[in-house]
């Protein structure tokens, strides 16, 4: 297949409103900089663009809870994820930002074409409205009470208690959070994007042209939307907080952030040029450039269905590729920002980059576990432990080991030189190993031109893996005893070290994309240049030269310590902690409530109650409330974690019988995946019992 000529590659802006988390690197910047940097190893023509997204409510909101501005806001946090992604290696060409005036002018063109095209539709509605603050009211502006489970606190977008997706007109009671004062219904005007009028044209473009070559998690959300059918969608509202409307009729209105953000690439594409002195338009309007957006699941949407549509009506290339991510939890648990379950890059970084015993190497640390178990297929989950031992038993003990054995023995065996390699005397391992390398480097290419950068990555590590199990085989360090009786056996030593100083050239290069301090460092200490590490010498073994005089060995990595792993866990057990604190006093609320929402038999006959017998009980490990059960159901024995630890034992309900939600999804409570639900009840006291039947009857009974 012919390459294309270039290659914008995008990133999601994110958010100005706060920090990022390790789940937001995972999902669409570290896998975007594998591939920018394979891409510029190759010595292809590539852009790679992202910025700040500083439009939108969330940030006004964001300024209201710190008592500050906007503008305040996306000043404080621009600069500071623009570090961040610095100091992990993420290498963008340029890190633009919203509020720039380019963008606006950009943004406001853009709009202006399609309004003028007819591409836009104008309709009336009705929205709330506050009479005091004489302001239309987006839907985070709106609280009230949950119509699911009656929280009074709950927005017009989602209730935080249930998590319940609503709009504002499901709110009972809603008030608006400028004044308090309940809002009322007036009728404003607002542009439209027709996404019905483009049906066809999707479902060919991406279910027809795509469907071989797009992750099967981007084509599914995608065809459900396609399926469900397009409805217009508004692409301005009433804020003073945004790129401002350029037509008539319009005052008080910005463009939707929705709308604006993703010409954001486009605006940074031309700020790039202006940077450089080149031309941008061939990166959007040339159809020999390659367009790649890289993003979370939750942006699929919008860069698969409504962006394109823009683009297309716009005059605009698509884009070739759409890999997204789904999502990554910490420690049994979905990331969130709004409950503070997370792992901030920043705080990662001051925790093991800036501190004594950290440096760049740490950021490659982070940026292999996160490929490691990225969630390119499925969500995925950051373990400490898991971190750890990614470090210490492959970064460490297979990777770092290899190199370092390398540099060691070539500066005992062959006085810092690179040994020449004695062709009359190769043997099958020998020449197994060569062809190793080479294939190796063919894997990792075909790998990272699809997209597949856990893969590639595992290929690299086993390439490391398979020169520690060459230098084992050989065991220079045992010839080197019979260098006395045998002189000759120097050659069988050279031979081992110069395949093994190869191997470790072009672990540099195939490496550099996923780990660049560490790429670095290894070429400080085989004093070559950076240009080594271009991809058309992957596979070569003519790397270093022979007679050539190497440095000492550094270590690539450092163990990391079980101190260490504590001190993290410790800090998330403090949130978990204070969430079950705050679950405890929903609890306590919630008792007020005696009826929950009606529901039809058909929403109860799904629920499968089985009685069960407790056969083993122990409590979970620093968590106070939880007690990890086995129970016996008949036909199988289930573990299931239960927050009863508070009122009863373990050792005193052994033999217990208990009637057994056995058909809820699995869930992970501090690492352990609990397969159910035991039913209890609760006095005015606030003391549990258990539901079980009056006389004992076999495990797998139903319940109806």
């Amino acid at each position: 297949m012919e390459q294309p000529k270039r290659y914008l590659i995008t990133a999601a802006l994110p958010y100005a409103n706060g920090q990022k988390h390790i789940g937001h690197l995972a999902g669409a910047y570290l896998p975007a900089d594998i591939y920018v940097r394979y891409l510029k190893a190759q010595k292809r023509d590539v852009v790679f663009v992202c910025g700040s997204d500083e439009h939108g409510t969330a940030i006004p909101i964001q300024a209201t809870k710190e008592g500050t501005t906007a503008r305040a806001i996306i000043d404080k946090y621009h600069p500071l994820m623009e570090q961040n992604f610095k100091d992990l290696g993420i290498a963008f060409d340029v890190y633009h930002r919203t509020s720039d005036p380019l963008h606006h002018e950009t943004a406001q063109e853009f709009f202006t074409k399609l309004n003028n095209n007819g591409d836009l539709e104008i309709k009336e509605s009705e929205q709330y409205f506050d009479e005091e603050a004489n302001s239309f009211l987006a839907d985070r502006y709106i609280k009230g009470t949950c119509p699911n489970c009656s929280f009074d606190s709950a927005y017009g977008d989602q209730c935080e208690r249930c998590g319940k997706s609503l709009s504002p007109d499901e709110l009972i009671n809603p008030v608006s959070t400028l004044s308090g004062k309940a809002p009322v219904k007036k009728s404003t005007k607002h542009w439209y994007l027709p996404l019905n009028r483009h049906e066809d044209f999707l479902r060919k473009w991406i279910l027809e042209e795509h469907a071989n070559d797009w992750r099967s998690n981007v084509l599914g959300q995608c065809k459900s939307w396609i399926d469900g059918g397009l409805q217009p969608r508004a692409v301005t509202r009433d804020l003073d907080w945004g790129v401002k409307v350029p037509a008539a009729d319009a005052e008080g209105k910005v463009l939707y952030v929705w709308f604006d953000a993703p010409i954001g690439y486009i605006s940074a594409t031309k700020q790039w040029a202006i940077n450089t002195g080149k031309d941008w338009k061939p990166y959007w309007e040339d159809k020999d450039t390659k367009l790649v957006h890289f993003i979370g699941k939750d942006n699929i949407v919008f860069h698969c269905i409504i962006f394109p549509v823009m683009l297309k009506l716009h005059g605009n290339i698509l884009p070739d590729n759409v890999p997204s991510n789904e999502f990554m939890n910490l420690e049994g648990d979905k990331m969130s920002t709004s409950r503070n379950w997370k792992l901030d890059m920043q705080d990662y970084i001051t925790d093991f980059i800036n501190k004594e015993n950290g440096g760049s190497q740490m950021a490659d640390v982070l940026r292999y576990y996160l490929t490691q178990i990225a969630p390119e297929t499925k969500d995925s989950e950051f373990m400490w432990k898991g971190f750890q031992d990614a470090n210490n038993s492959e970064l460490v003990s297979i990777f770092g080991n290899f190199v370092n054995r390398t540099f060691v023995l070539m500066h005992k065996l062959c006085n810092g030189k690179v040994p020449a390699f004695h062709q009359d005397i190769a043997d099958e391992l020998d020449q197994q190993t060569i062809a190793e390398i080479k294939n190796c480097a063919n894997k990792v290419t075909a790998l990272l031109e699809e997209y597949r950068f856990r893969e590639a990555l595992f290929e690299v590590i086993n390439l490391a893996r398979t020169g520690n199990q060459y230098m084992q085989k050989k065991e220079p360090w045992i010839v080197a005893k019979s260098l006395a009786e045998n002189p000759d056996a120097q050659q069988s030593i050279d031979n081992c070290l110069h395949i093994c100083l190869q191997l470790t050239a072009n672990l540099a290069i195939l490496i550099q994309p996923f780990l660049p301090f560490t790429a670095k460092k290894m070429c400080h200490m085989m004093k070559v240049v950076e240009k080594m590490l271009d991809w058309e010498n992957a596979g070569s073994m003519k790397l270093l030269s022979v007679g050539y005089s190497l440095r000492a060995p550094e270590l690539l990595f450092r163990k990391i310590e079980d101190s260490e792993i504590m001190e993290q866990i410790e800090k998330l057990n403090a949130v978990s902690l204070k969430k079950e604190s705050e679950q405890s006093v929903v609890s306590s609320e919630a008792k007020e409530i005696t009826i929950k929402p009606e529901i039809v038999f058909d929403d109860f006959a799904k629920i499968d109650l089985k009685v069960g017998t407790i056969v083993a009980a122990e409590k979970v490990e620093k968590a106070d409330k939880l007690l990890k059960l086995q129970v016996d159901l008949g036909f199988e024995t289930r573990t299931i974690v239960s927050g009863i630890a508070m009122h009863f034992k373990p050792e005193d309900i052994v033999g217990k019988q208990v009637t057994v939600v056995v058909n809820l999804a699995p869930r992970k409570m501090r690492g352990i995946e609990s397969n159910g639900m035991i039913l209890m009840a609760e006095d005015a006291n606030g003391k549990l019992h258990f539901i079980n039947p009056e006389e004992a009857i076999n495990p797998g009974s139903g319940v109806s």
